[in-house]
Parts: C-alpha cells; sequence; structure tokens
C-alpha cells in the first residue's frame, strides 16, 4: 500500500531539494518540515489574528494623526492612537519572532523573512523614535506627528513585504499539492 499523505523521503524531489539544501539553495519559501511546524504551531495563529488587529488600529491612527496635522485638534487622541500602535507591533514583533524560531529554529532573520525582518527593524525604530520624542518632550507636535507618518509609511511598505511572502507560501503549497496529485493518482 502506498502512503498518500507525505512525500517520498528518497523521491526525485525530495532528492532534488536535499541537494538545493546542501548547497544552500531554497526551492521555496518552507521546507516540507517548516511547512508542517507552520501548520502546526499555535503562533502562526496568533499572527493571523495580530496582523489584521494591527492593520485596523494603524488605520485609526492614520485618520487621527491626518486629522492633527491638517487641524491643530485631537493631538492627545492622535497621540494615545500611535502609542496603541507602537504597542501592537512591539506584540507583533515579540511573537512573529517566537513562531520564527518554531518554523525556522531562528528568532529573528531567518533566510525565508531575512528582508522583511531588516525592514522590521527600520519599522520598530520609527515607532520607538516617536515613543522617545513623545514622553522626552523632544521636538514639536508636528514633528512628532510626521515622525509617526514615516514609521506608518514604513510599516505599510512591511506589510506589503509579508502579504507577498503569504501569496508565495500559498502558490508554494498550491503547485507542491498540485505535484502530489499526479503521483498519488498514479499509485492509486
Amino acid at each position: 500500500m502506498t502512503r498518500k499523505d507525505q512525500r517520498s523521503p528518497v523521491g526525485p524531489a525530495a532528492l532534488r531539494q536535499q541537494a538545493n539544501e546542501q548547497k544552500g539553495i531554497r526551492q521555496g519559501l518552507y521546507t516540507p518540515e517548516e511547512r508542517q511546524r507552520r501548520d502546526e504551531s499555535a503562533w502562526t495563529i496568533v499572527q493571523g489574528v495580530l496582523a489584521p488587529l494591527q492593520f485596523l488600529v494603524f488605520l485609526a491612527s492614520l485618520g487621527l494623526v491626518v486629522r492633527t496635522l491638517t487641524t491643530g485638534e485631537g493631538a492627545f487622541a492622535a497621540d494615545i492612537s500611535i502609542v496603541v500602535k507602537t504597542l501592537v507591533l512591539y506584540t507583533i514583533m515579540v511573537t512573529g519572532a517566537i513562531w520564527e524560531k518554531v518554523v525556522f529554529g531562528k528568532y529573528l532573520f531567518a533566510d525565508a523573512f531575512f528582508w522583511e525582518d531588516v525592514f522590521s527593524m527600520l519599522v520598530i525604530a520609527l515607532h520607538t523614535a516617536y515613543l522617545v520624542m513623545l514622553f522626552g518632550d523632544y521636538g514639536t507636535l508636528e514633528q512628532r506627528m510626521f515622525v509617526a507618518l514615516a514609521a506608518y509609511a514604513a510599516y505599510v511598505i512591511n506589510a506589503v513585504q509579508f502579504l507577498l511572502k503569504l501569496r508565495a507560501a500559498r502558490l508554494q503549497a498550491e503547485a507542491e499539492d498540485a505535484a502530489e496529485t499526479p503521483r498519488e493518482a498514479v499509485a492509486a
């Protein structure tokens, strides 16, 4: 009887993948083992909840920041919203690092997410600079709001990076599933 739930560890695809891994070449975003760890990890769900939450907080905060810059009103609400956005960012970064450790064996800068992590450091630095300005009473309100806008622009770029990775992971999974289907049909 042929197993249909797993690829053969000695089949052509597995041998090609092993040869590429020995050369340091990644075929896709996830190896089969990483994909399994990702799918089984509770941290994947945590990231799946926090990412859209962060986006909603970002949208609300962006509106408040723009309002403050255009009308001069609502500075306190804008400041509170940026602090909340920053706290959500810190939370998603810590839980994301844990997720990366579970899936890839490294807290940050795993090969599959290296550039996303690098850009995330810029996002964190800008958000943190805003907090330093707020709590250290550095700069003007307008300068602080512009730092927040820079942080938000970096966040949007970083979010697009991650969305592209999600799409790549979905396409990889579809391709791997499609590659398995013909073998399963032949084996049956």
